[in-house]
């Protein structure tokens, strides 16, 4: 799937669809493990209905990783293919600097990176935003 990153945010904040957050600690990338998968992912999620992408990208991170404490920015808005669909996202970098008990949730783990692991979840989605946070 090919990703465009969009040169502005969209203005109708209920069409986005998702929210991806690049997250680090002390350096490290943060990953999450779904727990029916053995590959390494971003978090992310579905904006839910009634909530904003910002509100996802917290929640998301939150309910991923346990992240307690963080500083997050938003880095561009993107669009790409879904199901045959254009959905919207919105990509965040996190650098996390407290982590708290990690919620129940789909996530069976997490763990720190130095660098980027091979065995990715989405490795033909996955590594555009990492460049794209990477170049900008």
């Amino acid at each position: 799937m090919q990703i465009s990153f969009l040169d502005s945010h969209m203005t109708d904040k209920k069409a986005y669809t998702f929210a991806i957050i690049l997250s680090h600690y002390k350096g490290d990338w943060v990953l999450v493990r779904h727990h029916r998968r053995s590959t390494w992912e971003i978090p992310a999620g579905h904006v839910e209905q009634g909530e904003t992408v910002y509100e996802a990208a917290h929640r998301e991170l939150f309910e991923e990783t346990g992240a307690k404490k963080y500083e997050m920015t938003c880095l561009s808005s993107y669009s790409g293919q879904y199901n045959g669909q254009t959905v919207y996202g919105m990509l965040f970098h996190a650098e996390i600097q407290e982590f708290g008990p990690q919620p129940e949730s789909e996530i069976a783990d997490k763990k720190f990176f130095p660098t980027i692991p091979d065995n990715l979840t989405y490795p033909d989605i996955q590594p555009q935003f990492i460049q794209y946070y990477l170049n900008s």
